[in-house]
């Protein structure tokens, strides 16, 4: 199959890729624009497929992310080979690169750095992005792993179950007392709420649950896009919100957090997919993430 898709050709599409254009591209593998466009072509020529978006930036399409994340994976076995053959002679450390939702970043996810012994010489790039959404990065081979909430392995990646974070609802006490009297189902459309951002609907599912798909959460709602920045500002009295469990126990604790749902509790389950290859780096991270999630996750 590799005869079939020679390298320098895939190598070069993901220089496209990484740097945005064809210029570009050509100087950072220090050839001319031509050489680069060629063989961009020819490898379209010979999988039948266009494989890039000739926009600014480039973006590959649905086919150019399989070879995208192709060319990563061949780079990474690459570096492993060099490294067992004493043949790397650079001294580099190997970056992993890993996607995380924002909640487990502030909550779980960063003693699993600490587990990896630091003979290891691994370097962590963490990509922040929604867990609905860093399957995507991995989609794309811009990530090697990811904590992801879907159980549906991306192309070429595996999945294993990581356990479950819960959110608990929660709001200021005044806030509570002001605005969330009464039937829930009936004021909490109605009250001022906390979201990360504009893609999170999170709020809207809890209320669309809370009031069988009569509404949603209030217009009326505050961006604050960080984990620990969402949770003040919930116990500064802006709005209500689902806070990571971890997280508001100790405000609850504190008395700056009351729940005010009862025990309707929303549990998401988080999944680690990494890509298929016999990675030493990816194999110790994933020990790593496994043990760390089995303590401070739900099962």
């Amino acid at each position: 199959m590799m005869t079939d898709l020679p390298l320098d050709q895939v190598r070069t599409l993901l220089a496209v890729v990484d740097e945005g254009t064809f210029d570009a591209a050509a100087a950072a593998l220090h050839v001319t624009p031509s050489a680069v466009s060629q063989r961009v072509k020819a490898l379209e020529q010979r999988t039948g497929r266009v494989l890039l978006l000739r926009t600014k930036p480039v973006r590959p399409t649905e086919s150019g992310e399989v070879l995208v994340r192709l060319a990563r994976q061949v780079a990474r076995l690459e570096h492993d080979a060099y490294a067992e053959l004493g043949l790397s002679g650079t001294g580099e450390p190997t970056r992993v690169s890993v996607a995380v939702n924002a909640d487990s970043l502030a909550t779980w996810f960063l003693p699993v750095l600490s587990r990896v012994p630091e003979d290891s010489r691994l370097c962590f790039e963490l990509r922040r992005e929604d867990e609905d959404h860093t399957a995507v990065l991995l989609r794309e081979g811009v990530v090697m792993a990811a904590v992801t909430s879907s159980p549906d392995p991306v192309p070429g990646c595996s999945v294993r179950a990581l356990g479950r974070m819960r959110y608990l609802p929660v709001a200021a006490p005044d806030f509570a007392a002001r605005r969330l009297g009464g039937p829930l189902e009936e004021v909490l459309p109605g009250a001022p709420v906390v979201a990360f951002d504009r893609r999170d609907d999170f709020q809207d599912d809890f209320v669309r649950r809370l009031t069988r798909g009569r509404s949603n959460a209030s217009a009326l709602r505050h961006y604050v896009p960080t984990s620990e920045g969402f949770a003040e500002a919930v116990a500064a009295g802006l709005g209500w919100g689902l806070v990571p469990e971890a997280q508001a126990e100790p405000l609850l604790r504190g008395g700056r957090l009351v729940p005010f749902a009862g025990d309707r509790a929303t549990d998401v389950p988080l999944y680690w997919q990494q890509w298929k290859l016999d990675s030493p780096a990816l194999q110790q991270v994933a020990r790593a993430v496994t043990a760390t999630a089995a303590q401070a996750l739900r099962p």
